[in-house]
């Protein structure tokens, strides 16, 4: 049998030992903490750069978004305001008589070839003229209707006059055609 002292001595060892083990199993426990806190921040860190990649994209859709629409539609203050001066070489031009032709010959050339000038460059603009015809339907996307008259011979919401044409920047209304609508019930 062992002695007492060799026996505490033992004791002693394994308690050591127990001890030992015990702060290395701590130290592992807290590295296996550290471990899982790290790859926690870890995947919070990639989360948080993925919306931040996502989040550019999206502004830099915006921004190529917004760059087209100004492209288009940024000239669309000015295009409107060339709308009367349309209307008024579209009014001369039709009030032109056949003697005024004889007489001024050039004049009136001139103002054509102006009309047409002026219509080139809408179309290389993307404005197009919305120019309905008298018997098309109404559609109030396009047109606005100035008057409604029962006019016999046709049907309700069928234009019987034009006013004045409309006018589309690509595919926004500028300025809607004036026409007059049918109201006949039948």
């Amino acid at each position: 049998m062992a002695e007492p002292k060799e026996e505490e001595f033992l004791d002693d060892i394994a308690e050591a030992e127990a001890e030992e083990y015990a702060q290395s199993l701590d130290e592992l426990e807290d590295e296996a903490v550290e471990l899982d806190e790290l790859r926690a921040e870890r995947d919070e860190m990639k989360d948080r750069w993925m919306r931040a990649l996502a989040d550019a994209e999206n502004v830099r859709k915006r921004g190529e978004r917004a760059r087209r629409e100004a492209e288009q539609y940024g000239g669309s203050k000015l295009a409107r305001d060339m709308l009367p001066v349309f209307d008024n070489m579209k009014r001369a031009i039709e009030s032109i008589t056949e003697e005024q032709k004889e007489a001024s010959a050039a004049l009136i050339e001139g103002i054509e070839l102006t009309m047409r000038e002026l219509l080139n460059t809408f179309s290389k603009h993307g404005i197009e003229v919305v120019s309905p015809d008298v018997g098309d339907k109404f559609d109030p996307k396009l047109h606005e209707a100035m008057f409604e008259a029962p006019v016999p011979g046709t049907k309700s919401g069928e234009i019987i006059q034009v006013s004045a044409e409309g006018f589309m920047l690509h595919d926004r209304l500028l300025r809607p055609a004036k026409v007059g609508v049918s109201s006949n019930p039948g």
